[in-house]
């Protein structure tokens, strides 16, 4: 470290070697001198670089990236053919704040106004009276408690257990997100995937390899790309990552771990697709998956409305799309075309395996979302409504049901929004 300066010790006795001094021999040892502290800040500046670009040079170490034998002076533009670059995205992080700001006055604008014309509005709810010991346990220990602690804290309240399991229901409604706030999501979704699939359907159509999958890695990894794939790729991209932006405010399913993994997978594979130059492959992916889902979002929609009958039609249309795109196309077609069809023409390398792998952590997702498909199709068939299996469904008022039951109601009949239902005329059969 640095410089040092020259100590000079006093050893005794005879001292072959060393200069003597008096019967002593004077002995070197290094003694590292102090490091101004401006010194001192500059070399961890300096470590910490270094540091920085080893991991960069590792991370574009091309046999992560490319097959055997090529490097990415293979993939500089050259005679008017450009090819794609990891800097060619670093439009999306600004695109993705971008598409927040668009849905925000979407939803504003366009979906507010469209659900006040399908008469969707905002439900009035029944608020928890103010409760600081009730208010705590709900923030600090869970939202659901158990028996004996239903009982301690009316002890500690005041208040009987039927007024505290009434207080945790109207506490929980309170989070849930509202059936206005649902209609708007489902409709910016709805947009962006319609003209997501159409816009991927125009860029794909008229491509040999949409016809023939082998022609996909006809010339790889030196296949130039075109304006209509990158702008393809940049929005798709943005559009996920303001998707991941948004996850914390947007409304929150049972099956919100999942979505977050689908999110981070899916943004890691468009990412790496681009950057090693499967591209073919990749907008043939993309588009597969725009296929089906604005099918469930505008399902949605109609079921947020009260138009029992076009959700469940749309419903079946999507449940048919989703079964044949992602349980038969992906992975019989499109994962063989990933997994068998590269190895003929090069050696697997990390880039082979990384990607199909997260195709599979894909597969494992629509595999869980098909069985929650089948179960609503299921519920279709028997003659029940169908919701959406991930929804977050808001709680009754059971007391109020039991008043009106003791008051002469029809008996057992099931409770919506806290009344009861006799039949379900009050509902759209269009």
């Amino acid at each position: 470290m640095g410089s040092s300066v020259w100590l000079g010790v006093l050893v005794p006795g005879h001292c072959q070697g060393y200069r003597e001094f008096r019967g002593t021999c004077k002995v070197g040892i290094e003694k590292p001198r102090e490091e101004p502290k401006g010194e001192s800040g500059l070399l961890g500046v300096s470590i910490i670089k270094r540091m920085l670009q080893t991991l960069y040079d590792y991370f574009w170490w091309e046999r992560l990236w490319l097959p055997v034998n090529l490097t990415w002076a293979d993939l500089e533009d050259r005679d008017g053919r450009v090819y794609a670059k990891a800097s060619d995205l670093y439009v999306t992080l600004p695109l993705a704040l971008f598409f927040l700001i668009v849905r925000y006055f979407f939803e504003l604008y366009v979906a507010t106004p469209l659900a006040a014309l399908l008469n969707v509005k905002e439900k009035a709810r029944l608020r928890a009276p103010p409760n600081a010991t009730l208010e705590h346990f709900y923030l600090t220990s869970g939202k659901q408690p158990k028996q004996v602690e239903i009982e301690l804290l009316a002890q500690q309240s005041g208040i009987s257990g039927r007024q505290v399991e009434r207080w945790f229901r109207r506490r929980r409604n309170q989070d849930r997100p509202s059936l206005l706030k649902k209609f708007r999501e489902a409709s910016w979704r709805f947009t962006f995937y319609l003209v997501a699939f159409v816009a991927g359907m125009a860029v794909i159509v008229d491509k040999p390899w949409f016809y023939d999958l082998k022609k996909v890695w006809e010339g790889y990894p030196i296949q130039s790309t075109i304006p209509s794939q990158y702008w393809y790729y940049t929005i798709e991209l943005s559009f996920y990552m303001s998707l991941l932006f948004s996850i914390a405010s947007d409304v929150k399913r049972k099956d919100f771990k999942e979505q977050i993994i689908h999110h981070v997978a899916t943004i890691i594979l468009i990412s790496f697709s681009w950057f090693a130059n499967y591209i073919r492959a990749g907008t043939l992916i993309m588009a597969l998956h725009d296929s089906s889902d604005y099918l469930l979002e505008s399902a949605k929609m109609f079921n947020y409305a009260g138009w029992k009958n076009t959700c469940n039609n749309i419903f079946i249309v999507f449940a048919v799309v989703f079964i044949i795109t992602r349980l038969v196309i992906l992975p019989f077609w499109i994962l063989h075309c990933t997994l068998v069809y590269p190895l003929e023409i090069y050696p697997a390398f990390f880039g082979y395996y990384f990607f199909n792998a997260m195709m599979g952590v894909l597969q494992a997702l629509h595999i869980f979302w098909a069985y929650l498909i089948l179960r609503m199709a299921h519920k279709f068939i028997t003659g029940k409504v169908v919701e959406d299996e991930r929804s977050d469904r808001e709680e009754t008022e059971s007391s109020e049901g039991e008043e009106a039951i003791a008051g002469g109601g029809a008996k057992s009949r099931p409770l919506a929004n806290g009344h009861l239902v006799l039949n379900n005329h009050h509902r759209k059969n269009d």
